[in-house]
């Protein structure tokens, strides 16, 4: 679907309800990916409720979407999409990024959802210090970043590219093809990431401090955040444990926190389990059973 926001068209994937009438479901997805990471999130929820998967400003399907950019920006588009569509309350929900830009809307917009689910983002965590803009994302997402600036020769080149990924080790399926394929554009030999890098720069910054990270401690209503156990390379160290949780100052009363075993970053939402776990706690967040 084509919906209008602010200086164009926003792309935005949904998997409609088998019945009228069903609970709707928004989705935000992380810094450099596109509205397929939630394919088997949707597979998992199996048209019991909508969902509506935004490619976000500067990416996939609405990369060539202009600035401004920033969290701010995806918060005010989130809110456009859901009066536009008449889809409200919706089920607010993020996975990475997509956590942060999903808090930040429920804090501007608290009238346009009915439930709030954060995936492996939207709290503040410890990132390196003295390192330029570039630098630091890198630091956090690392060769995600990397190949923004990085071209393929064609499309086979691109899925060994991810395969390579530790994150994706023994998790590689249709569902994950699917979403990093929906990421190039361009021709053979020069096919490059939709990801405007203007827009990750932003995007980037703007979630490490300021009214972003301080939006998780602002929520309207209690909601529930999902933390995968190991972090963005699959390494032992997720992006949160339970002492940078408290560390960031949480408050538990307005945000319940799970540890999700067996799950990185991107396996969170892309594995089969970490998957089936986030459809399971939508569908209760839009009381369907």
């Amino acid at each position: 679907m084509r919906v209008p926001v602010a200086g164009g068209e926003l792309a935005v994937l949904r998997w409609p309800a088998a019945e009228p009438g069903a609970p709707v479901v928004l989705a935000l997805h992380g810094i450099t990916a596109n509205g397929l990471t939630w394919a088997r999130v949707a597979h998992h929820l199996a048209g019991r409720v909508t969902l509506l998967a935004p490619d976000l400003r500067g990416r996939g399907g609405s990369g060539t979407l202009p600035g401004p950019y920033g969290i701010g920006a995806h918060a005010d588009d989130m809110a456009a999409v859901v009066r536009a569509l008449d889809a409200g309350p919706v089920v607010l929900t993020g996975h990475s990024m997509g956590a942060f830009a999903a808090a930040l809307t429920a804090v501007r917009h608290p009238d346009l959802l009915s439930a709030l689910l954060l995936v492996d983002g939207g709290v503040g965590f410890p990132v390196p210090a003295g390192l330029g803009p570039d630098e630091l994302i890198s630091a956090v997402i690392g060769p995600a970043m990397r190949r923004l600036s990085m071209t393929f020769p064609d499309r086979a080149a691109y899925r060994e590219f991810w395969q390579r990924h530790p994150a994706f080790a023994g998790a590689w399926s249709p569902w994950v093809d699917a979403y990093i394929q929906r990421d190039l554009v361009g021709e053979e030999p020069a096919l490059r990431s939709s990801c405007r890098l203007d827009a990750v720069r932003v995007d980037g910054t703007d979630q490490l401090g300021g009214a972003v990270a301080d939006a998780v401690h602002q929520l309207p209503r209690p909601a529930e955040l999902l933390w995968a156990e190991r972090g963005l390379m699959d390494e032992a160290q997720g992006l949160y444990d339970e002492r940078r949780l408290t560390a960031a100052g949480v408050d538990r009363a307005l945000l319940r926190t799970t540890r999700v075993p067996g799950t990185n970053h991107y396996t969170i939402v892309v594995g089969d389990g970490g998957a089936r776990l986030v459809a399971e706690r939508l569908l209760t967040a839009a009381g369907v059973s």
